[in-house]
Order: structure tokens, then C-alpha cells, then sequence
């Protein structure tokens, strides 16, 4: 017996917002299995004769090239974080004024209002490029928005730039910056019924917390925005048997800084903090200041009308940074509810965020 080929999903841009979120979360899309997702956005963004389409990878690329004086990218990544098993939480279920389901909040309402806007304006006040990418919630070598800015930059010129992760439908300007480092106790192994004959490196350890409990972070104004630091233990490892004195202790640390500093600037600061202790940073990603006082963004605050703070997290708006082109963070659904398994978005901040860039494009 021959089983049929699967028919490959297809996705309306004429349904409403949330039909259309619904859709893109029940085409599962878990990190690096982006293709039939991004297959589907293909084929329904291909017949529009006002966009031109590049494909990367599983990653792709829909510009206008109206000659418009000023060009924005609308931006939002097509993975999410696995599934739940028990109970699953795909297929979607709309439960009163509320869409439930993985991908609702992270970031497939966003990614819906990105393809209503690509589909209904036609004629934008702005140049526009859409970017769907693959690839943001693993490591950054997957980041599709990565690939793209090395395999072809040209494709994401602009004067601004929209990252529609979600902000409950605020504005979210830039973002803090996310460092992450080994601190290392060094001890001497002894047999754990004469520790006199070694040095506990868990319990020297000890001055590493001390120092992290007495840190007071800094609260740092950036270009209007407060952005709140912080500085964690997340981790930490020691000891190889139940009998024997550890000669090695590891802390992990994670240091959530502002944008005023610099990647080398965050990484001597925590190698100061920890003086006395090795130190190895292991990650280290730069923030990006929120540029509200250029005019692009500017005229996208004052269009929206909506809330304006600041990003306390990381997000890709980083690279955009990188580029030289001032972005924010602006999309529907509650951040606080990203990869939860009860993961779930308000309609009506589909709607209001869909409506929020009509006004400002049409």
C-alpha cells in the first residue's frame, strides 16, 4: 500500500490576524525544523508583484524597491522552543479573547502581522523590507538573521528597523547586552575524612556568592529609556566523589548590562568583580541603545502612540545595532509568557498591533 505525500500547508493572507497566527502556529516549527514554515510564507508571499524575494537557507528575504527616501525592515524569526508533551500545546485553541498555544506569544503574532502588512500595503510610505528568519532561540551559529548579514548584508540596508518579538504591543526600545562567565575556585584534593590535608574549593567558593549577594546593579538611562542590570549566579559545579575534598569549583554568571557599555567594557567589569578568581567569559553579546532620537524613530513612536520603554532583555534589534541601523522591539503578546507551556496572546494585541503599522506604512 503507497501512502499519499502530505499536502504541504498553505497559508491565507486574506484571514484576519489571528486566523492567520493560528495557522502559522499549528505548522510546527521547532528550531532547525524551519522548512515547512518557511516553505508556506514563500508560496504565499510569491504571487504579491510588489515584493522581491530572496531565500537563505530557511530564512527569507521580501522587499519593496518603490525608490521610496527612506527604507524599514519588519523582522521576526519563524522558530520556536519545543513543544510540551502532556498535555501538548499545538494544535492552537482560541479560549475567549485569548489565543492559546507554542508560538502564539514567541513570535508567530508578530510574524502574522508581518504578512498582513506585507500583503495589504501595497503601496508603503516607506521602502519595506520583510525578513522571517530561522534559527533565534538556539545557538547563534542557527540565527538565520546571522546568515543573512554575512551571506548578503545588502539585503538588510535600511534607516530602521522593527523586531516584532513580543512587547505586549508597547514599544520596546534596544536592548541590554548578555554576558556569561566561568568563575574558578582552585582548592587542593584531599581525602574527605582528614580536609585538613587539603583546600575545599566549594567552600572558598563562598567568597564568590558573598560578592554577588553584596552587588548592587546599576540603573542606567539610555537615550530616555531606564534599563535595570543585573548580575546572577545560574550555575554551579564542583566536587567528583562523596569522599574526596574538591580542588576545583566552577560559578556560572550572567551579567545583563546596559548599552552604554561596550563588550570588552561588560567583560573588565566582571573580571574586576571577581578579582582573585579566574575568570573566563564564554559568551558575550552586546546590547543595542534604543536610537529614539533619530527621526525614523521617532516618527514610528510618535505614528504608533503607544507606551515606550526599555528592553530588558537581548534580542536581535543587537545586530541591526551592529549595522549601524537604530531598531526597537515592538509586537504582540506578554513577554513574561514566552516559552511557557501555557503560552498564550490576547487577540486584540493582534489586532492593535497590526493596526499600530498600518497606520504608520498605508
Amino acid at each position: 500500500m503507497t501512502t499519499a505525500p502530505a499536502t504541504a500547508p498553505v497559508l491565507d493572507l486574506s484571514a484576519d490576524v489571528v486566523t492567520l497566527t493560528a495557522a502559522l502556529c499549528d505548522i510546527e516549527s521547532v528550531s532547525t525544523n524551519e522548512q515547512t514554515l518557511c516553505d508556506a510564507i514563500e508560496a504565499a508571499l510569491a504571487p504579491l508583484a510588489h515584493l522581491e524575494l530572496t531565500r537563505v537557507n530557511n530564512s527569507l528575504v521580501a522587499r519593496t524597491t518603490l525608490g521610496r527616501s527612506e527604507r524599514v525592515v519588519l523582522a521576526g524569526h519563524i522558530d520556536t522552543v519545543p513543544l510540551t508533551s502532556a498535555p501538548p500545546n499545538l494544535p492552537t485553541e482560541l479560549r475567549g479573547d485569548e489565543l492559546w498555544g507554542r508560538g502564539t506569544v514567541d513570535m508567530k503574532g508578530g510574524v502574522a502581522v508581518q504578512l498582513k502588512v506585507a500583503a495589504a500595503v501595497t503601496e508603503p510610505s516607506r521602502d519595506l523590507t520583510f525578513v522571517f528568519y530561522e534559527g533565534e532561540e538556539i545557538d547563534s551559529e542557527f540565527n538565520g538573521l546571522r546568515l543573512i548579514q554575512e551571506q548578503r548584508p545588502d539585503l538588510l540596508e535600511a534607516d530602521f528597523a522593527v523586531l516584532l518579538e513580543p512587547t505586549a504591543a508597547q514599544v520596546e526600545g534596544g536592548c541590554k547586552g548578555t554576558l556569561r562567565a566561568h568563575v574558578t575556585v582552585r582548592g587542593v584534593a584531599a581525602h574527605s575524612a582528614r580536609p585538613w590535608n587539603g583546600r575545599n574549593a566549594i567552600h572558598d567558593a563562598g567568597e564568590v556568592i558573598d560578592r554577588l549577594t553584596a552587588y548592587q546593579p546599576r540603573t542606567v538611562t539610555v537615550d530616555g529609556l531606564e534599563y535595570r542590570e543585573a548580575l546572577n549566579a545560574t550555575a554551579i559545579r564542583g566536587g567528583i566523589a562523596g569522599n574526596v575534598i574538591p580542588d576545583e569549583c566552577v560559578v556560572t554568571v550572567n551579567y545583563r548590562y546596559a548599552p552604554d557599555l561596550s563588550e570588552a567594557e561588560a567583560a573588565a567589569h566582571v573580571e574586576d568583580l571577581f578579582a582573585g578568581f579566574e575568570v573566563d567569559v564564554v559568551d558575550n553579546a552586546g546590547g543595542a541603545r534604543p536610537g529614539l532620537d533619530l527621526p525614523a524613530a521617532r516618527a514610528f513612536v510618535d505614528a504608533l502612540g503607544v507606551e515606550v520603554v526599555a528592553k530588558e532583555g537581548w534580542t536581535d534589534v543587537a545586530r541591526f545595532s551592529e549595522l549601524g541601523i537604530a531598531a526597537v522591539n515592538f509586537g504582540p503578546g506578554d513577554p513574561n509568557l514566552a516559552h511557557h507551556d501555557d503560552e498564550r496572546c490576547p487577540v486584540a494585541q493582534m489586532t492593535e498591533a497590526e493596526a499600530a503599522l498600518m497606520r504608520w506604512l498605508a
